[in-house]
C-alpha cells in the first residue's frame, strides 16, 4: 500500500505513520510544522516527507500514484478556535475540501478522515451513537462535522471512498505538551513533574471517554482496508471525571490541585457507543487509561 498521512508529523499522525511504515508500506507524509501546541515535529528515516498547506493546490501531485489518503491534518484545540475561528474554519474545512479534491483527482482509493467527538457536545444523552444529532458548540467541533460533511458529498457525488473517525480524548506518547489548551492529560502530567498546582476548569465534575493512541492507530489501519463508509466512534465507552484523572496524577507527583474558572463550549460528558465500530471493522479498544497512564 502507497499512503498519505497528512499532518504526518503531529501526535496521531506520527504514530500512523510509524505503523504504516512498520508494515512495509510506502508513506508519504504532509504536513506544513504549524500546529502551536507541539514543541517537537516527529519523522520516520523509512517515510518520506513533504512541509506544506494541506490547502495549497501545487500539492496534489503528491498525492500521485498512491492507495489511500490519512487525513489527521487540522487546527485541532478547541479553545483556541473560540478565539479563532477563521484559520481554524480555513484549515479543517477548505483544507479537508482540498485534500478531497487531490485524491479525486488523482486517483486516491480511499481517504480516511480523523475528526472529533466534539460533534456530540450537549445535544445527546451517553453513549454517544453516530446517528446522534450535532452539537457541534465550538468553532472547532462545527469544522470538523463540516469536514465529514464534505467527505459524505465526495462519496455520492464523485464515488470517492470515505470514512470518518470520531475520536474520544487521544493520550498516550508523544501527545501536545505546550500551552494552557494542551490536552488534558499532558497538561496535567507537565504541571506536576514541573512542581506546579494541576489546574482543573471548573468543579472538575466533567467526565471524558480516554482513548489510547495505539488503539487509534489500530482504528486507523482497520479502516483503510474496510470497505464500509460513513461515521464510526473511535473511544472505550467508558469515562472518568476530571477531577479524578487530576487527583491520580496529583498522587503519583505529589502536587497540589487548583480550580480555574468553567470555560465556553466546554462539554460535560463524553462517552462513545463503540458498537458500530465492533460489529462493522471489528474494532475496539485494547487499552484502559489507568493502565496506560504512566507508561509512558
Amino acid at each position: 500500500m502507497r499512503a498519505i498521512v497528512t499532518g504526518g508529523e503531529g501526535f496521531i499522525g506520527s504514530h500512523v505513520v510509524d505503523r504504516l511504515v512498520d508494515a512495509g508500506h510506502s508513506v508519504t507524509s504532509i504536513d506544513d510544522l504549524s500546529a502551536p501546541q507541539n514543541e517537537t515535529f516527529y519523522r520516520n528515516p523509512s517515510a518520506s516527507y513533504v512541509v506544506g498547506d494541506i490547502r495549497d493546490q501545487r500539492l496534489r501531485d503528491v498525492y500521485a500514484g498512491s492507495d489511500v489518503v490519512f487525513h489527521l491534518a487540522a487546527r485541532s484545540r478547541i479553545q483556541p478556535s473560540v478565539g479563532s475561528p477563521n484559520e481554524c474554519f480555513s484549515v479543517n474545512v477548505l483544507g479537508t475540501q482540498e485534500v478531497l479534491e487531490a485524491s479525486r483527482l488523482t486517483g486516491i482509493k480511499r481517504v480516511v478522515y480523523s475528526t472529533s467527538s466534539s460533534y456530540y457536545g450537549h445535544a445527546s444523552s451517553p453513549p454517544f451513537k453516530e446517528d446522534a444529532p450535532p452539537g457541534c458548540a465550538t468553532p472547532y467541533s462545527l469544522s470538523k462535522w463540516q469536514g465529514e460533511q464534505i467527505c459524505e458529498l465526495y462519496m455520492k457525488l464523485y464515488g470517492l471512498s470515505t470514512i470518518s473517525l470520531r475520536y474520544f480524548n487521544v493520550y498516550g506518547p508523544r501527545e501536545p505538551l505546550k500551552g494552557e489548551y494542551a490536552p488534558v492529560i499532558g497538561l496535567f502530567k507537565r504541571q506536576a513533574a514541573a512542581g506546579d498546582p494541576i489546574t482543573v476548569v471548573g468543579d472538575g465534575s466533567q467526565r471524558r471517554d480516554f482513548t489510547y493512541i495505539d488503539d487509534v492507530v489500530a482504528a486507523n489501519i482497520v479502516a483503510a482496508t474496510s470497505t464500509e463508509t460513513g461515521v464510526f466512534n473511535i473511544g472505550t465507552g467508558s469515562n472518568i471525571s476530571i477531577l479524578e484523572l487530576a487527583k491520580v496524577i496529583a498522587q503519583k507527583y505529589d502536587a497540589q490541585v487548583v480550580h480555574l474558572p468553567d470555560r465556553i463550549g466546554e462539554t460535560r460528558v463524553t462517552q462513545a457507543d463503540t458498537r458500530k465500530s465492533f460489529d462493522k471493522l471489528d474494532w475496539q479498544h485494547q487499552h484502559h487509561l489507568l493502565d496506560m497512564l504512566f507508561t509512558y
